[in-house]
């Protein structure tokens, strides 16, 4: 729970700092990709709408253990870099990667915690001035000797306008 608390206070602090500097930032629910189901924030290292930038996240679920009756839960932290490249400013081809720290939580936590790479090729539509966006994007995965090529997501979410227009 402390690892939660501590990642929405570095989104906050983030959030304050990019708006400050005047970089387009989303927010965004995501299903599948790194964070399996994830609300997550993006930002732009430059004032640029494209160009690169990065994104983190949390996500993750939990089950009640049929056997013990007690919960079990599996906590996603999606890290990435990515860069954006497109001829208008709101159709964009996605190019990124990152890293994805997975923390098991009560019985299971020792089975389930560790990290796994992920890259992440797609599309993405989000408006110069503020709005709805969308993300559809295949994510291979890998770590521990698994590699799962055909694995994707979706994202639904909103881009704040940019401060520098």
């Amino acid at each position: 729970m402390r690892k939660i608390f501590l990642l929405s206070g570095i989104l906050f602090c983030l959030s304050v700092f990019v708006n400050a500097q005047g970089t387009a930032m989303s927010v965004y629910a995501e299903l599948g990709g790194p964070g399996l189901a994830s609300i997550n924030f993006d930002t732009r290292f430059s004032k640029k709408e494209g160009g690169f930038g990065g994104r983190i996240g949390v996500g993750g679920f939990s089950l009640r253990d049929d056997f013990t009756g007690n919960r079990v839960g599996i906590v996603f932290l999606p890290i990435g870099v990515n860069y954006l490249m497109g001829r208008d400013n709101r159709n964009y081809f996605e190019i990124g990667g990152g890293v994805t720290p997975v923390f098991g939580t009560g019985e299971i936590s020792n089975d389930f915690s560790g990290t796994f790479g992920h890259i992440i090729i797609g599309y993405r539509s989000q408006p110069a001035n503020g709005g709805f966006t969308f993300r559809a994007f295949i994510c291979p995965i890998f770590g521990n000797g698994v590699f799962i090529p055909y694995y994707a997501g979706l994202s639904f979410g909103y881009k704040f306008a940019n401060g520098s227009k």
